[in-house]
């Protein structure tokens, strides 16, 4: 079904309007992405609330809270270890002596690392001066950030009525199949990231606390918060942490803290909580998803680590529908040449094969299976729920 006149211009000025909008507020595109991904992560959460017969306005408020909840989690302990932990730092940093003696080989050198020192300390001052002059910005970007993914979540059938309206009925299928590789990323990158970095954080919690470190919190924030990062994760820290040991001249519990913290928080977590949650992952590479975030990151900021992972998620999705459509067509011309005497048939999707189908459960279009899950309709009971 080819989109009429009317559909074509509608498209073509939603596309133009977009592009309009995403120059105008430029300065919290990031934002209103994290919004929409959120929102479409907690969609489910949303349909089971009113699937229980509670109205759609609360259940619409208590997805956003839970979602709010899921934010707040996350961003809470960085601005408290960067902010509030701000003078243990620093007192840190000037523990390190500025100049190392190193010896190799019977030969003795000097390095002088008080450059380096300066460098980190001045980052940390400024890390904290920007979180304060952006507490305004932030309350505000907050507020939008809970504004838009109610607003989402209120009435998810209008975008799934408008993407199904300005798609022919025959490419459908490809939006679903595109929805279903949006949704499984996007579960793989909150959930079982989020899940993981949780347990790295109480794994790292316990294990620097034994260990006798005073900034045990801090140092736990940041390894949960390195799960997000590909392959490497929180074995950044350990090094970090164990290479500033040994230039304190605490060889020991550089050794120790190596040794533990890349067995017990950057292994333990991901062997215990991963294979668990791994029906949520889309199956993804590892050596995809790092390209993914990396790219995403230099190229986007904070916005490319769920972005980036995305659109590599999505570009192998579409590389696979095309590689299924050629092994299709193949097939129904393998099967031509091998009985070239028998009755005509209809390619699948035509009209005539779709008649002799029957009608489809969603409908002739499937127009009613719902954009946000795949499923027909909303698990509510009526399109009342989403007016």
């Amino acid at each position: 079904m080819a989109l009429t006149r009317r559909q074509q211009v509608l498209g073509g000025l939603f596309v133009g309007m977009a592009a309009l909008t995403l120059v105008i507020l430029s300065r919290v595109v990031g934002t209103v992405f994290f919004a929409i991904t959120v929102a479409y992560v907690l969609y489910p959460v949303r349909r089971m609330i009113v699937g229980r017969g509670v109205n759609r306005r609360i259940a619409a408020a208590t997805a956003t809270a839970v979602g709010f909840l899921f934010v707040a989690l996350i961003v809470g302990p960085i601005v408290y270890a960067l902010y509030g932990r701000q003078a243990l730092l620093l007192e840190f940093l000037r523990s390190i002596p500025a100049e190392q003696p190193i010896s190799v080989f019977g030969m003795s050198f000097v390095i002088d690392v008080s450059a380096l020192i300066v460098r980190a300390r001045a980052a940390v001052v400024d890390i904290g001066f920007d979180i304060a002059g952006a507490a305004p910005v932030l309350a505000l970007k907050a507020f939008l950030f809970v504004f838009l993914v109610y607003g989402l979540l209120l009435r998810p059938g209008n975008v799934r009525r408008a993407t199904l309206r300005l798609v022919p009925g025959e490419y459908h299928d490809v939006v679903l199949a595109l929805h279903r590789c949006v949704r499984d990323t996007l579960y793989a990158l909150y959930v079982l990231q989020a899940a993981t970095a949780l347990g790295t954080f109480a794994v790292a919690y316990v294990v620097f606390s034994l260990l006798g470190y005073d900034s045990a919190f801090t140092l736990s924030v940041f390894s949960g918060l390195l799960q997000f990062i590909p392959v490497l994760g929180p074995s950044l820290l350990i090094a970090a942490v164990a290479v500033g040991q040994a230039l304190a001249g605490e060889v020991t519990a550089a050794l120790l803290v190596a040794s533990t913290g890349l067995v017990l928080i950057g292994f333990l977590p991901d062997a215990l909580i991963r294979p668990r949650l791994a029906s949520l992952t889309t199956g993804m590479s590892a050596s995809l998803y790092f390209v993914g975030f990396t790219g995403g990151t230099l190229s986007l900021g904070v916005v490319g680590v769920i972005a980036g992972p995305l659109v590599v998620a999505l570009l192998v999705e579409v590389v696979e529908l095309i590689t299924d459509e050629r092994t299709t067509v193949q097939q129904t011309f393998d099967g031509a040449a091998i009985e070239p005497d028998g009755p005509p048939s209809d390619p699948p999707g035509s009209r005539a094969a779709d008649a002799l189908a029957g009608p489809e459960p969603g409908g002739a279009d499937g127009s009613s299976g719902d954009i946000a899950d795949g499923t027909a309709g909303d698990s509510s009971g009526g399109p009342a729920d989403d007016d």
